[in-house]
């Protein structure tokens, strides 16, 4: 990064770091964040920061109003290879607690905590059973979307509680009583998804996405998976595996393929196009839509993706409970 970079140079120069970093603050925020930081002076509240927006929607679930829960990244965004800035940087180190998922997702956060100082963190894939990638330079690295399946993301919603408690004793039992709220809530959603899922036609329980972000959902609900990449960080298409994806959605009479909102379509469009398939639309997995989008929170996320699923697997669209 560039200003990690320049921080060097001036680090070569003898400069002090501490000096460093907040002339790199002042210059990017232009030290015009008075009103912001005196409002959020103004809330006692302990505050919790978490690296994407799925994760900041669980955790204001558990939190409740005791914690403020703010998210570094926004609506729409990459999170894989996210370019953190030193706005972020100074949002962390007022921060009590940093949530991040783990296994390797953010590949920015062991920089990004560093930089921030001393704040403790929680990483809620702890605990979770990881499936691995098995495709390319990825073969054998654990696949970091396990909050996509409701039962693995209850997992997440038992060391959120953990969390809390540990940062505020006091709400301990708050915590504990609006996770099982949640859980309950996350397995109502289980239900659902395998009720809907199950009508798909045998024949038609290949899932051909972008990313391969679904492995978790797949296993949960008996359906095969394909994609053009592993993780969005390695978004680059070789000819060969663009052609293999096309020779399997033929093979297979895919009725329909699909992308995720935060990369670009357009390779998968040629894959619909060449494969004689058509493109079923895209699908929210790396971050949630705005308040007012299909994707407000997880359980929306995952009802707007298993109603794409249908309709494009399906010669008939049923509707989700």
């Amino acid at each position: 990064m560039n200003f990690l970079l320049s921080g060097r140079g001036l680090l070569n120069r003898g400069l002090p770091a501490g000096l460093i970093w907040i002339g790199l603050l002042c210059i990017t925020a232009s030290c015009g964040s008075t009103s912001r930081l005196t409002s959020s002076a103004s809330d006692s509240r302990p505050k919790v920061l978490t690296t994407f927006t799925i994760l900041a929607d669980m955790a204001r679930n558990v939190a409740g109003d005791r914690l403020q829960v703010e998210s570094i990244t926004k609506p729409g965004a990459e999170i894989h290879g996210y370019e953190f800035t030193p706005s972020d940087i100074e949002r962390a180190s007022g921060a009590d607690l940093i949530v991040e998922n783990g296994l390797g997702l953010e590949l920015w956060a062991r920089r990004f905590t560093e930089a921030a100082g001393d704040v403790p963190t929680v990483t809620l894939t702890d605990g979770v059973e990881p499936l691995l990638i098995e495709e390319d330079a990825y073969a054998g690295k654990p696949n970091p979307h396990a909050w996509m399946s409701p039962q693995a993301a209850q997992l997440y919603v038992d060391r959120l509680v953990e969390a809390f408690s540990q940062l505020d004793p006091e709400g301990a039992s708050q915590y504990a009583a609006n996770g099982e709220a949640y859980k309950a809530r996350l397995q109502e959603l289980d239900g659902e998804l395998r009720d809907s899922l199950q009508s798909l036609p045998p024949d038609k329980r290949l899932l051909v996405t972008c990313e391969g972000a679904f492995s978790y959902l797949a296993r949960d609900y008996d359906l095969e998976e394909a994609y053009l990449w592993p993780v969005n960080a390695e978004s680059q298409i070789s000819p060969r595996r663009m052609g293999q994806l096309i020779e399997r959605v033929k093979r297979d009479q895919v009725p329909a393929v699909f992308c995720e909102t935060t990369v670009s379509d357009k390779a998968q469009r040629e894959v619909a196009r060449a494969a004689g398939s058509r493109f079923g639309g895209s699908f929210y997995v790396d971050s949630l839509s705005d308040r007012n989008g299909p994707a407000a929170t997880l359980l929306d996320l995952q009802r707007h993706n298993v109603k794409l699923i249908q309709s494009g697997l399906s010669s008939v669209s049923d509707s989700m409970p």
